[in-house]
């Protein structure tokens, strides 16, 4: 029962006893191995950065698939009687690993899980209740070469999980292949690889594990075409030998959306050496007859919501990005906006509430139908929950939203009449001193009339909007004597002419 319990509690701390042993010549091997193998891993770290290129024990013995590979060190410990025993094991070349003085295995082809599971079992079947304990003490970092269409030819480090899509990630050209990769071991047999199958559909047979010495080859892509519009899976794809717009929807594009017009299939078509492109429109027989697609070709699916009619909005809007645009504008100032038939333009006006700014006329704006002009005040359907235009929008409707203008207009007697800039929180007596001040010679006392945009008269006290019109009063006297005076001369030189014509008739007589 002693036995038993000290053989327990050796296994328990084995790990740790073992790297505690006395044997100078077994620590000094095992740490010169280990550095060694560290020096590796930081380099392999250093080039790749990748998390997926990084060598890890614990992801190594926690994969059921991590296969023996030459450079591979192992710890190998269990207790004999009272002593604890463990040794390093390296993998080389060969595969041959001795398993202490008891056997000699050929790991060739096996899994690690393979492995323990051949050593544990020699360990346990010439000691029994021995605690045997095998484990990866450093995965092995090798070299593979890298060619054909990538940036540079290059050597680079990988270890046992690292998959061939995780070394091409930072090497590809805008030329490269990711259909035909071709993968030659170092016995000379070669491997052809479609990494697009591999992740897309986790086909990992097309995205294997590499080994050492292997060489990849990466060949040019030799027809990529992209597809957009409704599509589910919108992108650039590289087409296979004999594959066209029938693939391209159904296999690369994920097949069409529930609003895609496959009637209306638009082909993009370059010609570089003639600087010039064409357009070509397929529809449904097209696509059954699967339309042969060239390398570069653009393809857009239209959807059925593009024939929609439209109506135009233009004037003092901004082009937001939420706004439902479908159609280029000439300029910021116009835009079209298509909409479902029956649509108000209550509706239409708050769903597009972001075009409208401090610029917009909102009170004054209207619409234009033909011949028609229907005046509407949009600021009522965005600020009047309650208010609703029944008024229906029509196909090439023009929604007119004026420009608010932001001047004050002075008038009257002032030595400078005109339109003025609007300042908010300014003022009468800005703007009248704006247009040069009241002319002495025809306003006493500061008389003047101020009137706002809708009509009303305000007093010298309200707040001064846009547009209001400032008018100075001409009361002074001798304003209105330099008018009225000469002909008030006038008049009393033509009644004093007659009276002297009239009493010289009286002396004749």
């Amino acid at each position: 029962m002693k036995r038993i319990i000290l053989q327990i509690v050796l296994v328990a701390f084995c790990v740790a006893a073992f790297s505690q042993t006395n044997s100078q010549t077994r620590i000094a091997r095992s740490q010169s191995t280990t550095a060694q193998s560290q020096t590796n891993m930081d380099s392999l770290q250093d080039e790749v950065g990748s998390a997926a290129l990084r060598p890890s024990a614990q992801i190594a013995m926690s994969s059921i698939d991590y296969p023996v590979t030459a450079g591979d060190i192992y710890t190998l410990a269990f207790a004999v009687g009272t002593n604890i025993v463990s040794y390093v094991l390296s993998v080389d070349t060969t595969y041959k690993i001795r398993v202490a003085n008891l056997a000699v295995l050929d790991g060739a082809g096996l899994t690690f899980v393979q492995l323990k599971k051949q050593v544990e079992g020699i360990v346990t079947k010439n000691y029994p209740m021995s605690g045997v304990q095998f484990f990866i003490t450093t995965p092995a970092v090798f070299n593979v070469i890298v060619q054909g269409e990538v940036l540079q030819t290059k050597v680079c480090q990988a270890w046992a999980l690292t998959r061939v899509g995780d070394l091409l990630e930072n090497l590809y050209t805008p030329y490269s292949s990711e259909r035909f990769v071709e993968i030659t071991s170092a016995s000379g047999v070669k491997k052809n690889c479609d990494l697009f199958k591999a992740l897309r559909f986790g086909d990992m047979e097309n995205n294997p594990y590499l080994r050492p010495g292997d060489v990849i080859s990466v060949k040019k892509a030799e027809r990529r075409v992209e597809i957009s519009g409704e599509i589910e899976r919108e992108g650039l794809y590289e087409l296979a030998e004999g594959e066209n717009i029938k693939e391209l929807v159904e296999y690369y594009g994920g097949g069409f959306t529930s609003f895609a017009d496959s009637m209306r299939i638009e082909v993009t078509r370059y010609f570089p050496k003639q600087r010039e492109s064409k357009r070509l429109y397929l529809t449904e027989t097209n696509l059954e007859e699967n339309y042969p697609l060239e390398d570069s070709d653009v393809v857009y699916v239209n959807s059925y919501s593009d024939l929609n009619p439209v109506v135009f909005i233009e004037g003092a809007i901004q082009k937001a990005s939420n706004v439902d645009d479908t159609t280029e504008a000439a300029d910021m100032n116009r835009i079209s906006i298509q909409f479902e038939e029956g649509t108000s333009y209550s509706f239409l006006i708050r769903k597009n509430k972001n075009l409208f700014s401090m610029l917009s006329d909102l009170e004054n704006s209207y619409i234009l139908r033909g011949n028609d002009i229907i005046k509407i005040d949009i600021s009522k359907i965005l600020y009047d929950s309650n208010y609703n235009l029944d008024e229906t929008v029509r196909p090439y409707d023009i929604l007119r939203v004026p420009f608010k203008q932001f001047f004050v207009n002075v008038a009257g007697a002032v030595n400078i009449p005109g339109r003025y800039p609007y300042i908010p929180d300014r003022g009468w007596d800005y703007y009248i001193g704006l247009a040069g001040g009241f002319s002495d010679t025809k306003n006493i006392g500061d008389r003047i009339t101020i009137v706002d945009s809708n009509g009303n008269k305000l007093k010298k006290g309200d707040p001064i909007t846009p547009e209001t019109t400032i008018t100075a009063k001409a009361n002074s006297f001798t304003h209105y004597w330099g008018i009225y005076a000469p002909v008030i001369t006038t008049i009393l030189t033509a009644v004093s002419t007659t009276i002297s014509i009239l009493v010289a008739a009286d002396v004749i007589k």
